[in-house]
């Protein structure tokens, strides 16, 4: 199916007002871009349906994160989808899902799928790596780094013993260790 230009153009245009009307929380102009206003956020499994649990969503995230924004970078136009790029920022100023606020800054480079049926958009489906945003506010720590292993030994002692055990018998029975 190939897609119109003006129905192209009208679902591009959907998506930009829903990424500005969120930077200017205008969170009711935001639900009227949905047919059905419908959250996925893939990294952590999260679904948010409906405007009540929508606006749950932007009541929670925005307040822990007050000042947050996102910075369109490309989009790009499929059969029954618009796909993003996008720079999302913040500040954890405020409780997030029991931890404290931190004051701290993030910067994350995602990826969301918003889904229509015709011209009406259905769903957002947000891709992010979840572990570049907690480390940034400090709640994680890089796991490549020694600060990131002892914290991963220290919380993990039964999996990071498992794995040092497994080594070493594999180490003693000649067996290849696995990629």
């Amino acid at each position: 199916m190939t897609l119109s230009d003006d129905l192209r153009a009208r679902r591009e245009a959907l998506i930009r007002e829903h990424f500005e009307s969120e930077n200017r929380l205008d969170f009711d102009a935001t639900l009227a871009t949905f047919l059905h206003p419908r959250y996925e956020l893939v990294a952590t499994g999260d679904v948010y349906d409906g405007p009540e649990e929508v606006m749950r969503y932007f009541r929670e995230s925005r307040g822990a994160f007050p000042d947050q924004r996102n910075r369109l970078l490309a989009l790009h136009h499929a059969d029954n989808a618009i796909i993003t790029e996008f720079e999302l920022y913040g500040t954890h100023l405020g409780n997030y899902r029991g931890l404290p606020p931190t004051g701290r800054a993030f910067t994350a480079r995602m990826s969301a799928v918003f889904i229509f049926e015709g011209e009406l958009l259905v769903c957002e489906r947000v891709y992010f790596d979840a572990a570049t945003i907690l480390r940034q506010l400090g709640i994680a720590h890089d796991p490549l780094t020694l600060k990131g292993r002892l914290a991963t030994a220290l919380n993990h002692p039964l999996t990071v013993g498992g794995a040092f055990l497994r080594q070493a018998l594999r180490r003693v029975s000649g067996e290849k260790a696995q990629p």
